[in-house]
């Protein structure tokens, strides 16, 4: 088996997995890891990459990239989305990169992004379930639409997330309703262009990837702590997610926080993340969406094989 390492370093998060590729095409873990560097804070705003926030991920980097080395991972692969495709300065994060990584990120275009997530997503499946899917990864910055069965029939990708929403609508602690009105009106105006691309409604099942979706799934589930086995291709109807995302927007930052599934991370940005996932399950018409722990990661370490 060949040893591999990917990294996907989004807008909120930067998370590596560290895994063996199998004989049949396969992936067996090693070693996950996930930091919050807020990568894209700010970028909405000024266009450019914060140098605080280049530091933090800088200090995930060197950490990561010793892991990989200790790990004797032959093939690496570093993926960069939202946040740097949209950064004046992306040059400078690039540089940081390579001189702490060894090689250079990949910055890929939202239609990449999606197709690596579609493919890290659908991978084991449960049989039962039924194509065609529709593929959704709320990122920080940005939010992926794909649809597809066995393979990618279309993809879009639009400027709508949970760290981008936040920083462009939700400023009160909790948001005010006008606040909120303002959010969803922007996130329905670009959610329904993206379904409109993919043909989303011909979807028969909804499958919900990255930190916002499976935080909401663990809510719902009523989990006492972060539980990815549990949470793992759960399937979570629309009036759930409803409902924790109703709560989400009313809750006092304090009171999110101390909810046990929630990472430090997410507290000020899971109620616009939770938001674009209940306009989107509303505008494709879904009853319920899967969520899965598999997405861009995955994808990521199966484009190494």
């Amino acid at each position: 088996m060949t040893r591999v390492a990917a990294i996907d370093c989004g807008t909120n998060s930067i998370r590596l997995l560290i895994a063996d590729l199998t004989d049949d095409g396969g992936l067996v873990d090693v070693e996950r890891r996930m930091e919050i560097v807020r990568l894209g804070q700010g970028v909405d705003r000024t266009g450019r990459l914060a140098a605080e926030a280049l530091t933090r991920t800088r200090t995930a980097l060197v950490d990561y990239a010793d892991r990989i080395r200790r790990s004797g991972a032959t093939r690496v692969r570093m993926v960069a989305t939202s946040a740097t495709r949209d950064a004046e300065n992306a040059d400078e994060f690039r540089d940081m990169v390579t001189g702490v990584l060894g090689v250079p990120p990949d910055v890929v275009t939202g239609e990449e992004e999606a197709h690596l997530s579609f493919t890290g997503a659908v991978g084991g499946l449960s049989r039962d379930t039924e194509p065609p899917y529709l593929v959704a990864d709320i990122g920080g910055g940005s939010t992926e639409l794909v649809v597809g069965t066995d393979e990618v029939k279309a993809a879009c990708s639009v400027d709508v997330g949970c760290v981008r929403m936040t920083e462009r609508h939700l400023h009160d602690d909790p948001p005010t309703p006008a606040q909120i009105v303002a959010a969803e009106a922007d996130i329905r105006q670009a959610v329904d262009k993206a379904l409109a691309v993919v043909e989303g409604q011909t979807a028969r099942t909804l499958i919900g990837l990255a930190g916002s979706v499976t935080t909401v799934a663990g809510i719902a589930l009523g989990l006492p702590a972060y539980d990815s086995a549990a949470i793992h291709h759960a399937r979570i109807s629309y009036t759930d997610v409803a409902e924790v995302t109703g709560m989400l927007l009313s809750a006092t930052r304090q009171q999110r926080a101390a909810l046990g599934v929630m990472h430090p991370g997410r507290v000020d940005v899971i109620g616009a993340g939770a938001l674009v996932l209940r306009v989107l399950m509303e505008r494709a018409g879904a009853d319920s969406v899967i969520a899965s722990e598999h997405d861009i990661l995955d994808g990521i370490a199966l484009s190494l094989a």
